[in-house]
Order: C-alpha cells, then sequence, then structure tokens
C-alpha cells in the first residue's frame, strides 16, 4: 500500500528569533513546499489531517508551551521533521523582557527572571535550550535542524540555505526583503510604560491583575502604546538614568547559561542539514 501520510516540516519557535520575519517574509516564498500561515496550532492541525499526501511547512511561536504543543503535534503527525531556532540566552531573555514591558507588565527584569533562586515570573528552565533538542530527538526519533538569530543577522542567505537544504526548497533572493518586521521600542518609552503599568495593571505580590477577556486585553495594550507614544510627558525620576536591564544582569545569565549555549552549538556543527534531511 502506497504510503499517503504528508511530508511536514514543524518550526515551533523558539519566540524572539526571527521568527515573525521567518513566517511572514521567507517561508510564503519558499518553493516545493506548502507553507501554512501561522494560525493557532488546533487549526494547523486539523488542516493537516485532511491532506493525505504532499509536503507542508508549519511555523508557531511557542516558548513556555513548548514541550506541550510539540508534543501534542508529535502524537498526530510522528513524521514531522523539526526546525529550532535559538538565540544566545541573555539576548533572548532581554528580548523576551521588552516584550512583556511593552505589553503592559510592570515588572522589573530580576521580577521577571531569576537565575540564582528562580523567584522569578519564567521559570529559569526556560533557559534550558538543549533540553528542547533532545526532548524533539525523544518524541519525533529524529533530530532536528537547530538554527541560530545571530546566523540570521549577520548572514542571512546562509541561513536561508540551511532551511532550503533541510527542506529540499527553492527561494528567489531578489524576492526577499531583509527589512525587520517589527519596529524595536527605545528603553526610554519601555522605562515609562513599566512605570504606569506597575501602578496600574500590578498588584505588591508580584502577580498581575488577570484580564477576563481579549477586549481588556486590548483596551492594555492600546493603552501601553499610547504611553510610548507620549512616553516624553511621564517623568522617570532615578530610573531616568539607569537602563531598562543592567548589564551585570545580563552578565549573570550569559555565565549561567555558557555551557548550554556551547552544547546548542555544537549539536548545530554536528548535525548540518546536509546530513539530516
Amino acid at each position: 500500500m502506497q504510503n499517503t501520510k504528508p511530508e511536514i516540516f514543524f518550526h515551533p519557535g523558539l519566540g524572539k528569533t526571527g521568527t515573525t520575519y521567518l513566517q511572514y517574509k521567507f517561508f510564503p516564498k519558499l518553493k516545493g513546499i506548502n507553507y501554512i500561515p501561522r494560525t493557532r496550532i488546533h487549526k494547523a492541525i486539523k488542516k493537516l489531517q485532511k491532506k493525505e499526501q504532499g509536503r507542508y511547512l508549519v511555523s508557531r511561536e511557542h516558548d513556555r508551551d513548548f514541550y506541550s504543543v510539540t508534543e501534542r503535534f508529535a502524537k498526530h503527525f510522528p513524521q514531522s521533521k523539526i526546525i529550532l531556532v535559538f538565540r544566545r540566552h541573555d539576548k533572548w531573555i532581554a528580548s523576551q523582557y521588552r516584550r512583556v514591558t511593552k505589553n503592559g507588565r510592570g515588572v522589573t527584569f530580576n521580577e521577571f527572571i531569576d537565575v540564582d533562586k528562580n523567584k522569578g515570573r519564567w521559570d529559569k528552565e526556560i533557559l534550558n535550550f538543549y533540553d528542547r533538542i533532545l526532548f524533539v530527538e525523544k518524541i519525533f526519533g529524529k533530530k532536528p535542524l537547530v538554527l541560530f538569530h545571530e546566523e540570521l543577522k549577520e548572514n542571512p542567505y546562509n541561513f536561508f540555505d540551511k532551511i532550503a537544504t533541510f527542506t529540499n526548497t527553492q527561494y528567489n533572493k531578489n524576492k526577499l526583503s531583509l527589512s525587520s518586521k517589527h519596529t524595536a521600542y527605545q528603553d526610554r518609552q519601555l522605562k515609562a510604560v513599566r512605570k504606569i503599568a506597575r501602578k496600574t495593571f500590578f498588584r505588591r505580590d508580584g502577580i498581575n491583575i488577570k484580564h477576563t477577556n481579549g477586549f481588556e486585553r486590548k483596551l492594555r495594550k492600546t493603552f501601553c502604546h499610547l504611553i510610548m507614544y507620549f512616553h516624553w510627558l511621564i517623568p522617570l525620576g532615578e530610573d531616568r538614568e539607569k537602563p531598562l536591564i543592567a548589564e551585570t544582569d545580563l552578565e549573570r545569565i550569559r555565565t549561567a547559561c555558557k555551557d548550554d549555549w556551547e552544547k546548542c552549538q555544537q549539536y548545530a556543527k554536528e548535525n548540518p542539514a546536509e546530513n539530516i534531511t
């Protein structure tokens, strides 16, 4: 009997590693594969379940729910081949912090992540990238393609070539835009949001006030964007001259994650795209 299972490539993130750029500006330009546009994972699964054959690429953006989403996907499509993109730990978690601050989470960086006592809003386990590689190997029974955000920034076409080789696809360099999908916000803007959000959406016990519906979340984000637009009207006091994230805190992240980062880089070196297709 002919095997009619579709050939599937799954890119589950991580977020803040160029994922949005790939989803909007690169993946749709790949020739020789059907790209399922960014959608909720359950919708992507339903779409793929209707396809008996063909080649498909699914891309999502998962961080804290990486394990549960990836395991669920593996139960439906164990034949999938996985693409993982990482970013040096300190830069990655700093970018995540900037994102949550922009969205109105009025916490300091040390309240957000604490690699010493693990009392932050995000569990420090989130920084164990190599564990994700091993997890993917276990549930899919094959090695993933491991790439790095740094290469996407410094040598994008080399980065793209690796994905094209792994997925057996082609792309036209002349039709690619290398401009970023999102605009970076200034520290001054984010400090203004943090100050106001801490007084409005934040309780002293360290837990943000929860919103019960999507309208309230949209209202909060709209409010935060207004703060960023009029940030120059908000006095920052002693925070004005302080960095949004202290360099000593980033150095602590780099030191704590040094071995994990080296393991990920070595894995990528030992398992290039042409060897795991």
